[in-house]
């Protein structure tokens, strides 16, 4: 009997933290889905074993916060590698909490990580050379606010 072809299990390697600074969130209205809210990135750094430099200012995180409180994350902004290359991140994702713990967090509380769920998909567009293998690359990554930061913990799917 020939053993039958199974795919190989994804990974998950540490690439490296953005430390997001974020302003005030500015209400773009309601919608039929929803809220849209308009959260500018005010700068930021960028520190791991794939990937050091900072968060340019000029980005913007633009959620769609549903009627059942779960936020549609939708994030745009650019690293300046330490090298001066430019990397463009488009983050898409989610948080989703109960309303007790989206409560917590809209009044600023330092909440656990651990009692909601923050994930994105982070796509990274890199010039080529040093960091043109972010271009064929898969992110995934854990999120949750500090203060006026957002941290960011993206991981490399292998």
């Amino acid at each position: 009997m020939t053993k039958p072809v199974v795919p190989t299990a994804p990974g998950l390697d540490f690439a490296f933290l953005i430390r997001a600074e974020i302003g005030k969130a500015l209400s773009g209205g309601l919608s039929p889905k929803g809220e849209r809210l308009h959260i500018p990135i005010l700068g930021g750094t960028v520190e791991g074993p794939l990937l050091a430099g900072k968060v340019l200012p000029g980005g913007s995180d633009w959620p769609l916060v549903r009627s059942d409180g779960t936020s549609e994350i939708s994030a745009r902004y650019t690293i300046e590698a330490d090298d001066g290359a430019l990397i463009e991140v488009r983050n898409e994702g989610l948080r989703v909490s109960s309303p007790e713990v989206l409560a917590r967090l809209r009044a600023g509380e330092r909440v656990d990580p651990s009692e909601f769920y923050f994930r994105s998909a982070p796509v990274l567009l890199a010039p080529s050379g040093r960091h043109g293998w972010m271009n064929d690359t898969l992110f995934l990554a854990s999120l949750c606010r500090d203060g006026d930061c957002i941290l960011v913990a993206v991981h490399r799917v292998t």
